[in-house]
């Protein structure tokens, strides 16, 4: 039996998180933890009702959340750590109930890091706005060309080994996040796979990608941490 912990971080999404933690198969999942990111609003309040366990991190940032969670997970009794993460956004965009696809490259033993695409699946109209899409193929195609992996997406539903991603040494705080974890897999040569993931229009206003000041710091963020790695 793999033990597997799901790693939630949120800003002010009190009317969505019930949703994504109710979604989630409860069979599959040891434990699901919420990282409330600094919300003005009863984000923590609706994740502990639905059952999950909820973090402070009252630092802004995506990286920020993730890195919380880890550290949470890695200060466990070795006996009680989990074998797999699985990284799900609590705007309800994704649909937690994939979880057993995301996960079974990893039981089968082919890969220890997985990326679901929601280019390899299927997108309600409007779910990606265009600066995501071109932002997608763009880093995605750098990915190729620089460090030699073929990604489709840098979608936030994933999940890795806990070992491996202890050993990939996560730093980026922000915008970076998930670019980094796909260019520091292909330096050290991790396993890899993607899996096809749905995806739908969030509850609530992104906050990267919907305002204008956001899309282009997550660009340049994307770019400089391709480059950074190198």
């Amino acid at each position: 039996m793999f033990r597997i912990s799901v790693i939630i971080p949120a800003y002010n999404e009190e009317k969505s998180i019930a949703h994504v933690i109710k979604d989630i198969p409860a069979k599959l999942v040891q434990e699901v933890i919420v990282v409330n990111n600094n919300s003005s609003d009863n984000t923590s309040e609706a994740a502990r009702a639905a059952g999950a366990t909820v973090l402070h991190e009252p630092r802004p940032g995506y990286g920020n959340a993730c890195l919380k969670g880890i550290a949470y997970a890695a200060a466990k009794p070795a006996q009680e750590q989990p074998d797999i993460i699985v990284f799900l956004d609590g705007d309800y965009s994704d649909y937690p109930g994939e979880l057993p696809q995301v996960v079974q490259p990893i039981l089968d033993g082919k890969a220890d890091l997985v990326i679901g695409s929601r280019v390899l699946g299927q997108r309600e109209a409007g779910s990606l706005m265009p600066q995501q899409i071109f932002g997608n193929w763009l880093a995605t195609t750098l990915l190729r060309w620089l460090y030699g992996v073929r990604y489709t997406d840098l979608g936030p539903f994933r999940a890795i080994r806990f070992s491996t991603l202890q050993q990939l040494g996560m730093r980026d705080r922000n915008y970076g996040w998930t670019v980094e974890m796909q260019a520091r897999a292909a330096k050290q040569k991790i396993r890899y796979a993607e899996v096809p993931v749905n995806y739908r229009k969030r509850i609530g206003v992104s906050k990267v990608s919907g305002t204008v000041k956001g899309s282009v710091l997550a660009g340049y963020k994307i770019l400089l941490t391709i480059f950074k790695l190198l």
